[in-house]
């Protein structure tokens, strides 16, 4: 019971100092809270303590837009204003001491070195007006870690700053939002190096993109996201996949701590296909994909995302004339092909166009026969000889020495024209070889072989001199063939070379006996020596035979004239 007695009284006597302790005045500068009883139409009632209540203008809790910013029960920061008192209250002024407030709490944070949040209102001369509860002063040079050149952009934005100069007296606040977000990054990057490693998967922000990739904001720390690895896929600018403030997850491929270099990848989220494509795509199955590009040696075709194909030139078509792979497919084409090659490790898929369709050398040897005419055009020349295509796919080669029987080619293009149509003789096949051989010249007969059919050594043949040698003239005989008459050969030549002019000239024409004959050689001996040897005999015999006959006559007159006698 007595101890009861002494809590009673102990509990009256701290309610006698509470209720003692308001009735002294409180301070002219002493900040006061107060509880919001009732809001009028004007004003707002608080109890603040004391016994007492105060009375605020209604506008001190208003937004400027007329919004009212407190409810019935608020506790709110007043101070007692001085000056005429309305009937049974006291006047209060919230605005006063919510900039005391501000104050006292701007002095703990420029001493502390905290960072508060402010508002951006404007652009002032030299950088940016901010609210931090009262108006401060933001260099353009302190608005960000990198310069910024369009300063209004900030306008309007809550930002993160610290204070550099506070002078209360003046009433003079100068912030910094460069120096809070250094010390925010800092922050945020000594977390994030704690935690990362090679193969983590990491969330972070696009902040920049570039032609080779994409920089990703890890918290504090920047890691690069290769095109190369973003997808499996052809990827010809990073902005296909992503855009900056994009929130991305990757895996962290390379960490180099000392260096602070992060390497990314966002295809390896996900499996490699390259490594079942050889059970996907086997060798000689057909497929379809669309042509993503166009090079001078083939098309390389998607047939999925990730995985190409080439189509290479050679493959397209069964014709050799094929100039570029543009003449046959173009970007975004949608084409079937087959399957003729699979490297999963060299990450390649060779295709074909062309084995779609038969192949024409595979039946060559039914539809065409050695010793037949065929006729083409001339697709192309080179100096060794040309090319006829005879139809679609097969080109037969004419060589140089197969274009004449008699004239000396060096080029075809002295006997044809590319595009020209002519006709030739097949002189050898090899299917296997995708070879044709053909040959022009045999369309007629071999002028040589005329010749050493229809002559004999000992014919007097008539020729004309068309060229000189040192040693002797050759002479043409017939179109295409000619003959050599040695300089030894020619009658009155004593041979002393270089001290007497030719014994003949070119453009001479004459007769000349054949001493040799060589068919496989090619080869034809002739001589004006045996020519004139001929003739010298000839006369002899004639005059051995004018001779004989002269005795007979005179025998036979002598007889006459005997017998006359008589």
């Amino acid at each position: 019971m007595a101890t009861d007695q002494n809590n009673g009284q102990s509990e009256s006597y701290e309610e006698l100092l509470d209720d003692y302790s308001h009735f002294g005045p409180p301070g002219s500068n002493e900040v006061l809270q107060g509880t919001v009883l009732t809001i009028t139409a004007k004003d707002v009632i608080v109890d603040f303590g004391y016994k007492s209540e105060g009375i605020v203008p209604l506008e001190q809790f208003q937004t400027p837009s007329g919004e009212t910013t407190v409810h019935r029960g608020d506790v709110v920061d007043v101070m007692i204003e001085h000056g005429e008192q309305p009937e049974g209250y006291v006047l209060l002024s919230h605005t006063r001491a919510a900039r005391i407030r501000v104050w006292d709490n701007l002095e703990k944070a420029y001493q502390e070195q905290l960072i508060i949040n402010g508002r951006v209102t404007g652009r002032v001369k030299g950088g940016l007006a901010v609210d931090v509860g009262i108006e401060a002063f933001m260099p353009g040079s302190q608005a960000d870690p990198r310069p910024i050149h369009n300063l209004d952009s900030l306008i309007g934005q809550d930002i993160p700053v610290k204070l550099i100069k506070l002078n209360r007296r003046r009433g003079n606040v100068v912030v910094s939002r460069k120096l809070a977000v250094e010390e925010e990054i800092s922050a945020r990057k000594v977390s994030t190096l704690e935690h990362l490693s090679e193969g983590a998967i990491v969330t972070g922000v696009v902040k920049n993109l570039t032609e080779y990739g994409a920089f990703i904001d890890l918290g504090g720390i920047d890691g690069l996201l290769h095109v190369t690895d973003m997808s499996y896929g052809r990827v010809t600018h990073p902005s296909e996949l992503v855009h900056v403030g994009d929130e991305v997850t990757v895996r962290v491929l390379k960490f180099d701590r000392g260096k602070e270099r992060v390497s990314l990848g966002m295809k390896q989220l996900e499996p490699d296909p390259w490594e079942t494509v050889a059970e996907r795509y086997p060798a000689n199955s057909r497929v379809i994909g669309r042509v993503v590009n166009v090079t001078d040696y083939g098309a390389f075709v998607e047939l999925e995302p990730g995985v190409e194909g080439l189509i290479h030139i050679s493959e397209m078509t069964w014709s050799r004339r094929m100039k570029h792979p543009s003449k046959v497919v173009k970007p975004g084409d949608q084409v079937e092909a087959v399957v003729l090659e699979v490297h999963s490790k060299d990450r390649r898929i060779s295709l074909g166009l062309k084995q779609l369709e038969p192949n024409p050398w595979t039946t060559i040897d039914s539809r065409y026969s050695v010793g037949s005419v065929v006729e083409g055009r001339v697709r192309n020349m080179t100096d060794f000889g040309a090319f006829i295509e005879i139809e679609e796919g097969i080109d037969g080669l004419v060589h140089v020495s197969d274009l004449s029987w008699t004239q000396r080619v060096k080029h075809p293009s002295e006997v044809l024209k590319k595009g020209q149509i002519v006709q030739a003789v097949i002189l050898n096949i090899d299917s296997a070889a995708h070879r044709l051989s053909l040959g022009i010249k045999q369309l007629q007969p071999d002028a040589w072989e005329s010749f050493f059919q229809n002559h004999h050594v000992g014919n007097i043949v008539h020729g004309r001199v068309c060229r000189l040698a040192s040693f002797g003239a050759f002479v043409e005989l017939a179109e295409g063939v000619e003959g050599l008459c040695h300089f030894s050969e020619v009658p009155g030549y004593s041979g002393r070379r270089g001290r007497e002019e030719p014994p003949l000239a070119v453009g001479q024409e004459m007769d000349f006996k054949i001493i040799k004959l060589s068919e496989p050689e090619k080869k034809i001996g002739l001589s004006l020596r045996a020519v004139a040897d001929d003739e010298e005999k000839t006369r002899l015999e004639d005059y051995q035979r004018q001779a004989a006959a002269a005795t007979t006559t005179i025998e036979e007159v002598m007889s006459l004239k005997d017998r006359n006698l008589e």
